[in-house]
Order: C-alpha cells, then structure tokens, then sequence
C-alpha cells in the first residue's frame, strides 16, 4: 500500500531550511562595510577639525568694531592753567578699535595671509568732559595667531614704530606662560608675566601682570591747553615720565580679556615749564573698565567661546566617539554574519526520493 507525504512548505511557498538565512547574512555584511568605512570617515575628521580647519576658521573679522569705558575714580590730574596737580572725582578713558577692511585686504595680496588692521585711539577726559589726551595707535597683526606683521602705516601718535608681541588681544587657546606686550607709552615691549588662573564672573580666566617702571616719553601731539605743544615744551626743557601696573583677566580659550586695570602713573619734570623746576603729577589714578562694559565684555566672550571649543573640543572628540560608536557596531554585525547557525526546525528528517511534484512516495 502506497501513502504521500506533502513536502513541507512556508506560508510564503518556497521551502524552508538554511538557504533562507542567506539574504540576511549578506545584509548584515553590507551593512558592517557601510558601518567600517563611516567610522573611518568620522575618525580621521576629528584631527583634521582640529589641527586644520580650527587654524583656518578660528580668526578676528577684518570689519570689527568695539569700544570700551574706563574709569580712574578718583584721579590726580594736572591743571595746565596753575600748573599744579589737582584731585579729581573720575577720569575717563575712552578706547576705540575700528577695523580698515581696505587697508586689510590691501596689506593681504602681499603678505598672503589673513591680516587685521586695526585703528586705534585712545581718549582721555577729564571730569569736565573736556579732552586730556587723545592718542591714535595702528596695529596690524594675523587674523589667525594674533602676531603682529610689520607694514607702512603701523604707528602710535603719528610716530612709526615697530611691534614685538601682543596688544590688546591675546592668541587663540592662551597659555599658562608669559607673553611678550607691547607698551604704547614708552613704544617698546616688554614681558607680561603669567600669575595665575582665576574665576571671574563664572568664567574661569588667566591673571597677567605687567610692571613698566619710570620711563621718559614723549607728549602727546594733542595737547588740552591751545598755544602748549609737544615741541614747545621741549624747548622749555621739560619731559614726561610715565610708570604703570597693567592687569588683564584674560579667558584662555578665545584670548579676550574680560577685564584689565591699570595703576596709571604721569609726571612732567624740571624746565621752565613748572614753577621751581622740579616735578609734578599729570595724572595718576587706578584705572577700571566700567562695569557695564564688564558685563556686555563677559557676555560676548562667553558666546565666542562656545564657537572656539565647538572647533577645538566637542567637535573633535565627538566625531572620534562616533567613529569609535560605529566600529564596534561594525565589527558586531560581522561577527554575527559569520556565526553559523542550525537549520530551523532541529535536525532535517529522513526524505524519500521523489516520485512527483508535491510528493513522496514511502514505504508500506
């Protein structure tokens, strides 16, 4: 007597068995090489972020323009009338610093490279409003690094000079270590040294010092009292003196300074400009930003800082991690792809020869 047995089939029709876990081995293996060369991708972008594009990105715009407000409350100021030094209830100083994109792209075809051309001034007033000083200063430095670059028109009050070091703005990524600064005063530069780190306005920032001592230097070319010039006075055989304590609390990722004081130091000596030769005080006072202008400082560093590290930091490290993230995964779905694996079902049962389509034939 002759039975059939109908073959086994899925509810989709075609025949079960290992054949059906081919297709998704060979997914998961086009998958770990999609994943494989991602994670190489992302892995070799974290130190080209860094260390190539951050010192390309990572620059001060030609165009910009900011001031800022310092006070001396209360000062010492000379009075050009008795020609005696008087106490005053504050002196105002008024720095300005407007960027020439003309001269900067000018200075650039030649020098191949970004530059920054700065112009500069410094105004002094007195509690009345009327001018003390007014010093004009042209700085020129890279874009990038912050060090100067030497071109016609750099000077300070009209007088060419040549820069060594930093002014008024410290590198990109400050370190714990003593800069070189340059001095407008006495036109020369001199170390800044490195004291400390410190916490200011929640912001953790770099504490520089600087000491110029007593150095004669030259008067200002706009003087507050009409017929008394620089040369004038000269001639009378009079000089001026200067001294100072420059601080800065400057926040190490951008390089800006969010404060900086000065303990301001002038005299003018001997000639027949002063009654009985001698000396006497042209100011002197403990110089401060004003404190709004520490506020409005503290917060525009704050949003430049983030940009800094998004370069330099969280960016870099974050593509390293993905890329990391991504290999294992990789490496994972290789490894599943070459496990083997039972048949479905447990072992394969005894199969007759076929005697048509759809059956077996079997034994009585």
């Amino acid at each position: 007597m002759r039975r059939t047995v109908p073959t086994p089939r899925t509810p989709d029709g075609p025949p079960s068995g290992p054949g059906r876990r081919r297709p998704a081995r060979g997914m998961r293996r086009r998958a770990s090489l999609v994943l494989l060369a991602c994670a190489v991708f992302f892995t070799a972008l974290s130190p080209l972020m860094r260390w190539y594009a951050f010192p390309r990105l990572a620059k001060i715009p030609p165009s910009q323009y900011q001031d800022m407000v310092l006070e001396a409350r209360p000062a010492t100021l000379l009075n050009y009338g008795t020609m005696k030094a008087e106490r005053v209830p504050k002196v105002t100083i008024v720095q300005t610093l407007k960027g020439d994109v003309a001269a900067s792209d000018r200075i650039e075809k030649s020098a191949g490279r970004d530059i920054v051309v700065w112009d500069a001034l410094s105004y002094v007033a007195g509690p009345d409003g009327k001018m003390v000083s007014a010093i004009p200063e042209r700085y020129l430095f890279d874009a990038h690094t912050q060090d100067p670059v030497h071109a016609t028109g750099e000077m300070v009050d009209g007088d060419p000079v040549r820069r060594e070091g930093i002014e008024f703005k410290w590198p990109f990524l400050t370190e714990r270590r003593d800069y070189t600064y340059f001095d407008a005063q006495t036109r020369t530069s001199a170390p800044i040294h490195y004291k400390g780190t410190r916490t200011f306005r929640g912001l953790e920032v770099y504490y520089f010092e600087q000491t110029i001592p007593w150095t004669k230097v030259a008067l200002p070319k706009k003087m507050p009292v009409k017929g008394i010039t620089p040369e004038s006075v000269a001639k009378m055989g009079t000089t001026r003196w200067y001294s100072t304590k420059r601080m800065f609390w400057v926040e190490p990722v951008t390089g800006a300074p969010v404060n900086g004081q000065e303990i301001h130091k002038e005299e003018l000596r001997g000639g027949d400009l002063l009654p009985g030769g001698g000396k006497v005080t042209a100011f002197a006072g403990h110089v401060k930003m004003r404190a709004d202008y520490v506020d409005s400082t503290v917060a525009l560093v704050t949003s430049q800082r983030t940009l800094v590290l998004l370069l330099t930091r969280y960016l870099p490290w974050g593509f390293l991690l993905l890329g990391a993230a991504l290999l294992a995964l990789s490496l994972h779905l290789e490894a599943r792809g070459r496990r083997p694996r039972a048949p479905a079902g447990g072992p394969p049962a005894y199969e007759a020869p076929s005697s048509g389509d759809g059956v077996v034939s079997a034994g009585p």
